[in-house]
């Protein structure tokens, strides 16, 4: 299922690159084509300017004219050799007659975009040297921003396309987890119903006390894993109970299925009991899927810590163990569905008790952190 996804971004990025990539090479070009027009344009009417004034025979006069009358997009300031200026075309009218500094400001820009001004020295006197700046047209503009606007929006439908997708596979990985523990819920129902029924008439023959004992207990697990796999898909009903004694309870579960050569040690910063609003039955299914863990981490032999803080509003929890640690490129893969480093196990346990606290409980759970060799530690927030 994931990878279906993967390939989709895959080749959206692939395809915007490609349009992007393209529109920028191709709007380049036409800039640079634009931009050697516009200086063309400008060296001519510089030219004709100045022979209108110094051809008295006025056999160029209409000619020169049609030249100047047909630059009314390009803005053109004229400076002398002191940087004095002398004369301005296709400048905004209001800012000039309301704004002394206006043509001063557009001539340090104009300078900035080209750094070559043209220049005009008199046939007549040398050292008469006129400069004329020249700004970008509106065009030009147009055809160098247009590959930025045509990526963000290329961004923005890329953003859209991949948030539908992940909601939408989420959706649909959300149902088929729901739909399987349902249906394993409802798979149990019928044979633990006939266990308790044996388990009642074996009750009442005599010396078999012991036998019933255990086989109660073995009974009233499989009810609270149909229980907890029941919840699974459906709103739990959150009720104040105390985290302390829920995590004890789950501690000396774990410890009795453990070797001698393990620690557990529970720490906690406040006075019992601690209340916080939770599920029981999958709060307890969480402490237990993070202390197996820590149990198959440090392989039979180590310490297992679990320290409880009260922070004022919120409570943390933290699962910590002494085994052989997360690689960092797994870290983030290790609530997914399936992921797992195990030789068995189908790698859920993590991706469910994230889903319990996450979306249930509306708390967190995440790796506070792990270092291989020396251990990891989980944490899960609850707000009070």
């Amino acid at each position: 299922m994931i990878k279906p996804l993967f390939n989709w971004r895959t080749g959206l990025a692939i395809i915007a690159i490609a349009i992007v990539s393209g529109t920028i090479i191709y709007s380049q070009l036409l800039a640079r084509k634009i931009a050697r027009e516009e200086r063309q344009k400008v060296e001519q009417w510089v030219e004709a300017g100045k022979l209108l004034v110094q051809d008295t025979s006025g056999l160029s006069d209409r000619l020169v004219a049609s030249i100047i009358a047909a630059n009314n997009s390009i803005p053109i300031i004229e400076t002398d050799e002191k940087d004095v200026i002398m004369q301005h075309v296709n400048l905004d009218s209001s800012k000039v007659a309301n704004d002394t500094g206006y043509v001063r400001r557009q001539l340090n820009q104009f300078k900035s975009q080209n750094e070559l001004p043209i220049t005009w020295i008199d046939p007549g006197d040398s050292t008469r040297i006129n400069y004329y700046y020249y700004g970008h047209t509106s065009l030009l503009n147009q055809v160098r921003y247009y590959p930025l606007v045509q990526l963000l929006i290329v961004a923005l439908f890329i953003i859209i396309t991949i948030t539908a997708l992940t909601t939408s596979f989420r959706s649909v990985q959300n149902q088929v987890w729901a739909g399987m523990a349902k249906e394993t819920a409802h798979q149990l129902g019928t044979p633990l119903s006939s266990l308790q029924g044996w388990v009642e008439m074996m009750k009442e023959m005599p010396g078999n006390e012991k036998i019933v004992e255990e086989m109660s207990k073995d009974v009233e697990r499989l009810k609270l894993v149909s229980d907890r796999f029941g919840k699974i898909g459906s709103i739990p009903q959150l009720e104040p109970h105390d985290i302390i004694h829920q995590v004890e309870t789950m501690m000396e579960y774990i410890r009795k299925r453990a070797t001698g050569k393990v620690q557990f040690a529970l720490k906690n910063n406040a006075i019992s009991p601690m209340i916080v609003p939770v599920s029981p039955p999958l709060f307890d299914w969480v402490i237990e899927n993070l202390l197996k863990n820590a149990l198959d981490a440090i392989y039979g032999k180590g310490n297992i810590t679990v320290t409880i803080n009260d922070t004022g509003k919120q409570v943390t929890i933290d699962v910590s163990d002494t085994g052989k640690g997360i690689a960092r490129q797994n870290i983030t893969n290790v609530f997914k569905p399936g992921f797992t480093t195990k030789k068995r196990g189908w790698g859920l346990g993590l991706s469910l008790s994230k889903r319990i606290i996450d979306q249930y409980h509306k708390g967190q759970l995440f790796v506070k952190q792990s270092e291989l060799g020396k251990g990891t530690t989980f944490r899960i927030v609850l707000n009070k």
